[in-house]
């Protein structure tokens, strides 16, 4: 296969990524626009406020991590900062690849293990 055999494939794929990068930035400017338009200028998580040129920091989030659920009412968005969604992404991904959870709602300690718990009773002993 020569590299003249190649380009019309590569042309149709680039294509291909185009359309597909065009039709999400219109869906996301769409969803977008609604969710700003409902929803004070606010993360939800950290609680900041955007305006101005900062306005551009706040994205929508999906709820259920479902960017097709669009639905008119809001009730799957919410508005986060970059800085916020990226942390909760990246707990969601931990979930789904490790089977637990990673959020400050945990309800088990991080650590059971006390190395230090029967400390006091040894030291009693030794007097």
């Amino acid at each position: 296969m020569s590299v003249k055999d190649s380009q019309p494939e590569n042309d149709q794929q680039e294509r291909i990524i185009a359309e597909v990068r065009h039709n999400r930035e219109l869906r996301e400017k769409t969803y977008r626009d609604q969710a700003l338009k409902m929803y004070p200028s606010i993360c939800a998580r950290c609680g900041r406020e955007f305006a101005g040129k900062k306005l551009r920091e706040l994205t929508v989030h999906h709820k259920d991590h479902n960017h097709d659920n669009n639905p008119p009412d809001g009730s799957n968005w919410e508005l986060l900062c970059l800085y916020c969604h990226d942390i909760e992404h990246q707990e969601y991904l931990d979930e789904e690849l490790f089977g637990k959870e990673t959020s400050s709602t945990e309800k088990d300690p991080l650590a059971t293990y006390k190395p230090f718990a029967a400390l006091e009773a040894l030291l009693k002993k030794k007097k």
